[in-house]
């Protein structure tokens, strides 16, 4: 049989190959422990140190401290900073008058001139001339704001100046006849010289004092005693000793409005712009301080509330960094030359040509 091979399956076909399918999991099943796997998946990969590896020293934790608490503080700005363009975008802008008069070839990152108009207009409570009917402007600041530079020159609201379409009178009656629109227009032909004003802040008082309690108050060193009506309760007298004092929002806002002092009876309205400049310079001060970092959400969110403005959240942003980056220079007053009609001062074109070129960096 030499040759001959039997083969036991010969005549019969191979078996077929079956593809093999795993159904589904149920969804009980989904929720039962598999195991070790699921514990596995719980747990992770192991994360805990070799056998024999060497202790983790201090340098390891200071470290991973370091790291949360970095993590900490970006996420404490990043909310703040949205609570910022939210409240910005939240408020009224300025009216089309007003946005119609400013020269728009400014930049807040390279350079531009920014009209700041603090009203005198009073809520009804307040026992002081401009409860009732149109304000005027309290106070009048130009800026000349770029990142790390910024220039102030102050106009005493009593100057002589001429009112386009209303002859001359006090400066300050541009806001009461035209509002912003009218005192920009006023400004421009007042101090002359190629001065354009491409931004308009106005300041609510009456929400002033929200930002200053948000910031936890601020602090002035007076070289003279203050002791003056009080504006807000008739018949209290407002008095501050000569030395430091911390001010709460009420308190700045009542320093910054004292018209009549009766510890220096000479005072004039150069004084009472003074002191609008030293509050404004201690909430800076008190924005740059540390303790400041904590409270930073509900500053954010009030400073857009104290503010009416043309630039929107963005461009607000960019004043503020400008403020902050700017230093703390002094502010150039213009000074008057001698008295005009009823009641108001006499400021030379020698005056304003010269505040001028240097607000302008000439």
């Amino acid at each position: 049989m030499d040759g001959i091979h039997l083969n036991v399956n010969d005549g019969n076909p191979a078996p077929p190959e079956y593809k093999v399918y795993r159904s589904r999991r149920r969804l009980r099943d989904r929720f039962s422990s598999p195991g070790a796997r699921w514990e596995q998946l719980i747990k992770g990969p192991r994360r805990g140190r070799e056998p024999g590896a060497p202790k983790r020293g201090r340098a390891y934790w200071i470290k991973r401290v370091a790291k949360w608490v970095v993590l900490a503080a970006v996420g404490w700005v990043l909310l703040s900073a949205v609570l910022f363009f939210i409240s910005a975008q939240l408020e009224k802008g300025l009216p089309p008058s007003a946005e119609q008069a400013l020269s728009h070839n400014g930049n807040l990152l390279t350079g531009s001139t920014v009209l700041v108009l603090g009203s005198d207009q009073r809520p009804p409570n307040e026992h002081e001339p401009g409860a009732t009917g149109p304000g005027r402007s309290d106070s009048i600041l130009l800026l000349r704001a770029g990142f790390g530079s910024v220039r102030r020159l102050s106009i005493l609201r009593d100057s002589y100046a001429e009112i386009p379409g209303h002859g001359s009178q006090k400066i300050n009656a541009a806001y009461a006849i035209g509002g912003a629109g009218l005192t920009v227009k006023t400004v421009e032909h007042f101090l002359g010289n190629g001065i354009r004003i491409n931004h308009v802040v106005e300041v609510s008082f009456n929400d002033f004092p929200k930002l200053i309690d948000a910031l936890g108050g601020i602090d002035v060193n007076l070289k003279r005693c203050i002791r003056s009506q009080n504006v807000f309760e008739n018949g209290n007298v407002f008095r501050l000793r000569r030395g430091t004092h911390h001010l709460n929002g009420r308190q700045a806002l009542e320093f910054s409005r004292i018209r009549e002092n009766a510890c220096a009876p000479n005072e004039t309205d150069q004084q009472r712009a003074e002191r609008q400049q030293l509050v404004l310079t201690r909430v800076r001060a008190k924005l740059l301080s540390p303790s400041t970092f904590f409270r930073l959400p509900w500053v954010a969110w009030d400073a857009p509330k104290t503010v009416r403005t043309d630039v929107g959240g963005l461009g607000l942003g960019t004043l503020f960094g400008d403020l902050v980056t700017g230093g703390s220079g002094k502010t150039h007053v213009l000074k008057p030359s001698g008295a005009g009609p009823a009641g108001s001062l006499i400021v030379s074109p020698a005056e304003r040509e010269a505040a001028v070129k240097d607000f302008l960096g000439q």
